[in-house]
Parts: structure tokens; C-alpha cells; sequence
């Protein structure tokens, strides 16, 4: 799925880094634990998450995602839009609900991948 499609079926505003919306994707997570992420989340493109901290963009940086969607209407700072950018991430915010914004790209198509505990 392009990155584009998912800012059309989420109704998302774009924060940063527009000229990558043509990427596409092939999973995504939603979660507000980063911790939860670094220690699960394998081959995820897309994170969606209601947590605002820096925390967020680094770990997206670390595990090699392309877009970020922030739900609920938050909105990152201008120091985290500023570390997203510098990492080419696409950051969008949307005023949907991390359930509903979930359930609306697997219903479309993108899914998540299933990762074993060890």
C-alpha cells in the first residue's frame, strides 16, 4: 500500500516529509509502548501510536520504518518533526482512534506481521 493511499483512508494531515508518500508499504503496528516495539515489532514499515516523545521518532529510526502516524489529533513537536525529517519518516496525525485507524489499513490491506516469541 502507497504511503498516500494510507493518509486517505486514515483522513490524515501530513507533518513532514511529503516526498516519500509515494512509498509503499507492506505492514504496520499500532502500539504506545516503544519498549513493546523494539522487542516484537520485526519487518513493520508503518507504527501508528498515541505516544508524543522523542522516544517514538528514535525508535522508528532504529527498526528502519517509513511513516508514523500519530492518532487521536496528537501532534509531535517541531524537535521531533525536525528528527523524522532528518531520517526521511513520513509523520501524519490523524484524529482516529489507534483501534480504528488499525482496523481501517487491515480491512484495506495492509497487514501485520506475525512474530514468535523465543
Amino acid at each position: 500500500m502507497k504511503i498516500s493511499t494510507m493518509q486517505e483512508l486514515l483522513e490524515a494531515k501530513v507533518l513532514c516529509c511529503e516526498e516519500n508518500l509515494g512509498k509503499h508499504v507492506y505492514s504496520a503496528c499500532g502500539c504506545d509502548l516503544m519498549s513493546d516495539v523494539l522487542a516484537y515489532v520485526k519487518d513493520q514499515a508503518v507504527l501508528l501510536t498515541g505516544l508524543i516523545n522523542s522516544q517514538v521518532i528514535r525508535t522508528a529510526v532504529m527498526m528502519d520504518m517509513l511513516c508514523i502516524v500519530f492518532v487521536r489529533s496528537k501532534e509531535p513537536s517541531e524537535e521531533m518533526l525536525t528528527l523524522a525529517r532528518e531520517s526521511g519518516i513520513v509523520v501524519m496525525t490523524t484524529e482516529k482512534r489507534l483501534y480504528e485507524a488499525c482496523g481501517l489499513l487491515y480491512s484495506n490491506g495492509l497487514v501485520g506481521k506475525t512474530v514468535k516469541r523465543t
